[in-house]
């Protein structure tokens, strides 16, 4: 009997494949052109530059569509081995001067003209950027490891550097690039033509920083963690920032723009952003709360999926409110970390961390990858020299105008404070943010894949020259700027080799929650007393005391002769103690008393 059935089955796939392979020349009796499929059709060996036909692709037999996205799914894979196998390598040489990324990009630029050159455009059309997919697929997992990961001490603690960078150095890049894009187009030197809403619309997306290339080489070399965490959290909300920018702008599309749009698109822009933020904030409590009043940490199978897919939501959720998911998934991963993460089990603490890092590894190296096989796969991509060179320019005094005045200010701001604080009894005191270091962060607005999405979205007659434009910088600014990286921390004499005493390649190293109250409360950490773990081993004693130690550090106020505190501000101080007297014994499964 099972021989007959083996028999009867290897029968059916010849037929089959018969059928594939000869169904098409049109011989036999199987009814000549009649019975030709899509995929057996006459192949045109002169390449397809022209859009595609949808008829033809509604028409595609769903074997053949199986078989192109697999060629398409293959190339994709292939180029993400690729740009991880350089990575390997790299790291092994230890060669800094080349980043992943930029060879990302150019892999995908191989291929991508490779793709273009041949026949057909099947596969063409399953490996173009797809902003749906950016902003779905690709881009929560960046985000949800930024929040997670990020070094709450100094990003707080720099909270105020990092806002001023990020909101009105957004909106003065925006306006720059918008302006100047707008000046332009009013001369007709290249028949573009776009309205004053819509080159703000293009400043918001050529305003995107996306600074990937540059924090990995700053983590390569130990760059100072200051200068890290201004960019990193400038990076991390100029993103959002753009994005709700982005989508203002739209909304005034088409219309009269009056002095009262001004401020109503002011008001669109925060109400986004604070109803985002508080989005984000309250997801990330409700999974503190219920991992502390469930035992679904004896199943840390299932406690991981749901930490993980809790956070999705709050990205989801807020994108369907017509907020800013970007935003809420961002605090959403603060808050986790800084709550729920102690009322994990210890294997989804392990398994949360390292899934997150993966997912975001991955993303990271594919959307360098789709840049580079967009700048070849985008058939409607209209290029304009001339623009390309303004933009670029533009883009580069943009930058000037948000950071160096910017930076000024935050030097005067904070010299007077201190001056203040000290009763003008110090002559010479350092500025916040050297002239080095305003150089990096000019150095570092390399544009990212951010902009491209966002550029998919723009509306008009002159679309595609605006996609090409953006696609063209975003890939130049990660080469160029990112290429150079190296060789400009030297130039400048930016400090490296800092090391933070907090890291740890032991993944069963203990994490404590930041507990300020006084030393008494760190010492009853370091004797195990502690209710938020379990201490399980002498080494994991040693990692507390030393993390327990750093927390003194951090955290430690500089205090006159005459009793002025010189470390943390009041605002700090009274989250500080709002958070440690009401919201950690609340959210927390008990507090040491």
């Amino acid at each position: 009997m099972n021989s007959i059935i083996t028999s009867i089955l290897l029968q059916l796939s010849v037929v089959l494949a018969k059928n594939i392979i000869s169904g098409g020349n049109g011989s036999g009796s199987s009814g000549g052109n009649n019975n030709l499929n899509p995929i057996d059709e006459p192949i045109d060996d002169s390449p397809d530059i022209n859009l595609p036909d949808d008829n033809n692709l509604e028409d595609i037999s769903p074997i053949a569509d199986e078989i192109f996205s697999s060629w398409a799914l293959f190339i994709v894979l292939f180029l993400l081995c690729s740009a991880l196998w350089s990575s390997y390598y790299l790291q092994q040489k230890r060669i800094k001067a080349i980043h992943e990324t930029v060879l990302s990009i150019f892999y995908g630029m191989v291929i991508g003209l490779i793709i273009r050159i041949s026949p057909g455009h099947y596969i063409q059309d399953a490996v173009k950027f797809n902003s749906s997919y950016f902003f779905n697929i690709l881009l929560p997992p960046i985000i949800l490891n930024s929040g997670y990961e990020l070094n709450q001490a100094n990003f707080f603690r720099n909270i105020g550097t990092i806002l001023t960078f990020a909101i009105p150095g957004t909106f003065i890049s925006s306006i720059v690039v918008g302006i100047i894009l707008f000046i332009y187009t009013k001369l007709g030197i290249e028949s573009i033509h776009i309205s004053f809403v819509d080159a703000l619309a293009v400043g918001a997306t050529l305003s995107a920083t996306d600074p990937v290339t540059i924090l990995s080489i700053f983590n390569s070399y130990k760059v100072d963690p200051k200068l890290y965490t201004i960019i990193f959290g400038e990076s991390l909300l100029n993103d959002a920032i753009c994005i709700v920018m982005f989508e203002t702008c739209q909304k005034f599309h088409g219309k009269n723009v009056e002095i009262s749009s001004f401020f109503e698109g002011i008001s669109l822009f925060l109400l986004t952003f604070t109803i985002s933020t508080i989005i984000g904030l309250i997801i990330g409590i409700l999974i503190a709360l219920v991992l502390k009043h469930s035992n679904i940490r004896r199943y840390p199978q299932i406690e991981t999926c749901l930490v993980l897919l809790f956070a999705y939501e709050s990205y989801f959720f807020s994108n369907g409110c017509h907020m800013s998911g970007i935003v809420s998934l961002l605090f959403c991963g603060i808050t986790m970390k800084h709550y729920a993460y102690y009322n994990m089990s210890r294997r989804t603490q392990i398994a949360t961390k390292y899934i997150f890092q993966l997912l975001a590894q991955l993303s990271e190296n594919f959307i360098f990858i789709y840049l580079g096989l967009s700048l070849f796969t985008e058939v409607e991509l209209v290029f304009k020299p001339l623009l390309i060179i303004i933009t670029f320019i533009c883009i580069c005094i943009a930058r000037w105008a948000a950071i160096f005045p910017l930076s000024r200010f935050i030097n005067w701001f904070s010299r007077y404070k201190r001056q203040n604080n000290l009763n003008n009894s110090v002559s010479i005191i350092q500025d916040e943010i050297p002239y080095n270091y305003q150089m990096m962060q000019f150095w570092a607005g390399l544009r990212g894949a951010v902009g491209v999405a966002l550029a998919m979205g723009l509306q008009g007659e002159s679309k595609s020259a605006l996609l090409a434009t953006v696609l063209i910088v975003v890939v130049l600014t990660v080469i160029l700027f990112g290429g150079t990286t190296a060789g400009m921390l030297e130039m400048l004499n930016i400090k490296t080799g800092c090391i933070d005493d907090n890291t740890s390649d032991d993944e069963f190293d203990i994490e404590i929650p930041k507990i300020n109250k006084n030393r008494n409360t760190i010492n009853n950490v370091t004797n195990g007393n502690n209710k938020y773990f379990d201490v399980e081993t002498s080494s994991n004693n040693n990692s507390i005391n030393g993390s327990a130690n750093n927390l003194i550090d951090d955290n430690i106020e500089l205090t006159t002769n005459d009793g002025t505190n010189l470390g943390i501000d009041d605002h700090s101080k009274w989250f500080t103690n709002f958070d440690e007297n009401v919201l950690k014994p609340v959210l927390l499964d008990s507090l040491q008393e």
